[in-house]
């Protein structure tokens, strides 16, 4: 009976994230399309950010409650979740072509500090508050390079949509409201999680990387699949990207800064998946310049494999 009690919180905290994720990406998405920036740029910046809100908030709380494994187990398992199962049911049910800024900075950079996560969790076995910093300062030069991409590429004033005070002021409030929705949800679900890995004599290692990564791409997986499914393949791929970048460099980052995060290394191979994870979605992009149903096909099977891995680790 516990059981089920802690399940069904578990599920409310995710359609809270969900939901309110949902509301927070269509204010920022309305407010960024109102002034005419562009749908890859949305993707990278707002979108991303929007969506990464359930990581974030979950990470975070986690961090605080001293519950490191499902604080690191969620990010890492997100970034495996949002290329191997996002951007392969994406590619699914279409090809998504790559934009060109995409596979020569966006890719590359995602693989540099995929890398650098490693190599700051492994040198003392900590993701310390030194790392949140480095980290910290990494997000903050990319947001000012999105900055200064998204000043060259704004589109003209001519073409923008007319949107007057009122409506500006309703996406502000979906903003807000989805923003409270999400902390909430968030600390719920993690509440949840490590009762039942308690109750059911699970790793909170295995619950971060399974259960909490996958409610809390909930809202890439949405996005993602909406926007291919719509014809808007950018704002597909740009999602993922950039919810990976934000997710170690914002969500980890800031979540050390809070409390130090223990590394442990009984993450080395999920880290190893996740770079190979990012490395071959820039190799099918500088090939092919798209993800089509055969690369999707393939990115599902290796998370499958993956799948199989942990339950036979836990």
């Amino acid at each position: 009976m516990i059981l089920l009690m802690q399940l069904g919180l578990l599920i409310l905290g995710f359609i809270m994230l969900v939901k309110g994720a949902d509301w927070f990406v269509d204010g920022c998405a309305n407010i960024a399309y109102a002034f005419g920036i562009p749908q890859m740029i949305i993707g990278l910046t707002i979108v991303a950010m929007g969506t990464s809100m359930p990581e974030a908030a979950v990470s975070i709380a986690a961090a605080s409650k001293g519950t490191a494994d499902i604080a690191v187990g969620n990010i890492i398992g997100s970034n495996i979740m949002n290329i191997l199962v996002i951007l392969g049911l994406s590619a699914v049910f279409v090809a998504l072509k790559i934009d060109r800024q995409s596979y020569r900075i966006d890719m590359p950079f995602m693989i540099f500090i995929t890398i650098l996560l490693f190599a700051l969790g492994y040198y003392d076995g900590t993701i310390s508050h030194i790392d949140g910093i480095v980290l910290s300062a990494i997000f903050t030069g990319y947001l000012y390079f999105l900055y200064r991409t998204t000043r060259k590429n704004r589109a003209d004033k001519s073409e923008r949509p007319h949107t007057d005070g009122k409506t500006l002021l309703k996406y502000l409030a979906f903003i807000l409201v989805g923003g409270v929705v999400v902390v909430l949800g968030s600390n719920i679900a993690v509440d949840a999680a490590v009762k039942i890995a308690t109750i059911a004599g699970l790793s909170e290692k295995f619950i971060g990387l399974t259960i909490v990564a996958l409610g809390t791409s909930l809202p890439e997986l949405a996005t993602s699949v909406t926007a291919a499914r719509k014809g808007n393949a950018d704002m597909a791929v740009g999602n993922v990207v950039g919810s990976n970048i934000f997710n170690i460099l914002f969500v980890l980052g800031v979540s050390s800064l809070i409390v130090p995060i223990p590394f442990a290394s009984g993450f080395f191979v999920d880290n190893m998946i996740a770079l190979l994870a990012a490395v071959l979605l820039w190799l099918i992009s500088l090939k092919y310049r798209k993800t089509g149903r055969l690369s999707g096909i393939t990115f599902l099977l290796i998370y499958g494999g993956y799948l199989a891995y942990l339950l036979i680790q836990r």
